[in-house]
């Protein structure tokens, strides 16, 4: 039980953080008289932060033990929500940011990292995803504090502070759980009696051995063959890679657009129907989380990927004239957009883990920011992608080829049905697949000695990917179009579900040791 609230919390905080600023930039916006740029630098201070952690957590998962890393992520995470909390400056914001995703960024790979070793092969499935199911009801939380607070006066520094509670719990959970086993030179009885209510017999027998048999590595032997090193790094990083690869930030980023288009007109009911998608989101996970034991990584993980790629491919064909709504000049005034654009978008970024899911709400910013500065015309319509059925017909009335000219009202309503329906199936898709797999996966192929930066490695490759993706794709929409784009995502869905065949070991129900010695004796292809 307290392997699973520590799981549960730590994704919740994740969720949580990445969620909650879409809602109090609207308010900042006002109370520090926020540029563009200042508001890009406040929501990108997270993903430094996380970078920071990716790059050096790794070192203290690994020679300070999974437990302490978690945490010192606590106290991290108490001191950053405080200065968030307090602060009266630009500079305090930035400052309470970074050390935020500092801590996430360590919390998120040493709670996977730890659950995976603390409890038994035949539930590590179960444990391991129970931190994306933690990630997407933090963001609906997130989300649902938006809603309270965003007409109380000064409701950021609510927002920012309620992170403390969730944050508190689980440093107190993880007190009451033993010290990891893989870290302790000696057998401690204390800790065996501990791992003994966790574990079956066999399973408390075999992790009580593996102390005496732990290999040593550097962080270079992740690039050689010793072990067949290299092959679990290609098997890291391909996953984490195509997990971005396969459009997932850019695609959740704009389903506010696809929600007005059908009808969600106010802001009230945008909040509200994007609150729907994280539901849906919750779901998958929660399937995902029962079946990860039964039908193995590799069936979850090819589904996923072969779901969204058709989702995608489907996004793409439904209008193939999308990429003029791009081309347009906005003529809807800046002024009426601030009130949804920010605050849907980041909801379905709650990829994954580790992952990375807040990019989808830097996205949005970057072409908010655009739109208001005015300095590329022709992006500044990506803000407005799929407005109001009605409004998108007045307003380019006077401009050339809009999408679905002439073409009857009922066409235009099941096209966007369709897409609407797409998302759905995309978010869905993800939330089994990916979302939970690729960190389930990470965790139990590493030899205990390097798991912790090789985690790391993989996490840095994974949070760098997001940006890249996150910041090329109103250029690339702007250069290939919109069909082509989303058709690109569903060619890499369909390379990634290839990719995950040949290389992809399935580890369902095997031990941590059985793993290790599968792969070191074996080679996969």
């Amino acid at each position: 039980l307290l392997s699973a609230t520590v799981s549960l919390l730590g994704g919740l905080i994740f969720g949580y953080e990445l969620g909650i600023i879409s809602g109090a930039l609207l308010q900042l916006q006002t109370d520090f008289h926020l540029s563009c740029f200042k508001q890009e630098v406040l929501v990108s201070a997270l993903l430094i932060g996380a970078l920071l952690a990716s790059l050096v957590g790794g070192i203290l998962i690994d020679r300070h033990g999974r437990r302490r890393a978690i945490l010192v992520s606590n106290l991290v995470l108490l001191v950053g929500s405080l200065i968030l909390t307090l602060a009266r400056s630009f500079i305090g914001l930035v400052i309470g940011r970074m050390t935020v995703g500092f801590a996430i960024s360590v919390s998120s790979m040493a709670c996977c990292i730890y659950v995976s070793e603390m409890v038994a092969a035949h539930q590590r499935g179960l444990l391991v995803s129970l931190y994306e199911a933690g990630i997407t009801v933090g963001i609906l939380l997130s989300y649902a504090l938006n809603y309270i607070f965003a007409d109380v006066d000064e409701g950021w520094r609510y927002m920012f502070g309620l992170a403390i509670a969730p944050t508190a719990v689980q440093f107190l959970s993880i007190l009451f759980l033993p010290v990891n086993p893989v870290k302790l030179s000696s057998w401690d009885s204390d800790c065996q009696k501990g791992l003994i209510q966790l574990q079956n017999t066999e399973d408390g027998a075999a992790v009580k051995r593996e102390p005496y048999k732990e290999k040593h590595y550097s962080f270079l032997d992740l690039f050689r063959t010793r072990d067949n090193m290299r092959r679990r790094t290609l098997v890291g990083l391909g996953l984490v890679l195509f997990q971005q690869f396969t459009g997932q930030p850019n695609v959740l980023g704009y389903a506010s657009k696809i929600f007005h288009s059908v009808g969600f007109q106010s802001n009230s009911s945008a909040i509200l129907a994007s609150v729907g998608l994280g539901a849906i989101k919750v779901v998958a996970t929660l399937v995902a989380m029962a079946f990860a034991d039964k039908a193995g990584r590799r069936v979850l993980l090819m589904a996923g990927c072969m779901v969204m790629a058709i989702s995608v491919t489907t996004i793409g064909l439904t209008n193939p004239n999308a990429s003029l709504s791009f081309s347009q000049p906005s003529l809807t005034p800046v002024s009426s957009q601030p009130a949804v654009s920010p605050i849907p978008p980041a909801l379905g970024a709650g990829k994954s883990q580790a992952d990375p899911r807040f990019a989808a709400t830097r996205s949005l910013t970057k072409a908010f920011a655009r739109t208001q500065g005015r300095e590329v015309v022709p992006q500044s319509s990506v803000i407005q992608k799929r407005g109001l059925v009605d409004q998108a017909k007045e307003e380019t009335v006077g401009s050339t080829g809009p999408p679905f000219r002439g073409a009857p009202w009922t066409e235009h309503m099941v096209l966007n049905w369709i897409m609407l329906l797409s998302m759905m199936a995309f978010v869905s898709a993800f939330s089994v697949g990916f979302g939970p797999m690729t960190w389930l996966v990470l965790s139990e192929i590493y030899p205990a000695g390097i798991r912790g930066r090789a985690f790391a490695f993989c996490n840095s490759f994974n949070w760098a990917a997001n940006l890249l993706i996150s910041l090329s794709f109103l250029d690339l929409i702007d250069a290939i179009g919109f069909s082509w784009m989303f058709l690109l995502y569903g060619l890499m869905g369909v390379m990634a579900v290839i990719f995950i065949y040949l290389f992809v070991p399935e580890t369902k129900g095997q031990s941590l040791e059985e793993i290790d010695q599968q792969f070191s004796r074996k080679r996969y292809v």
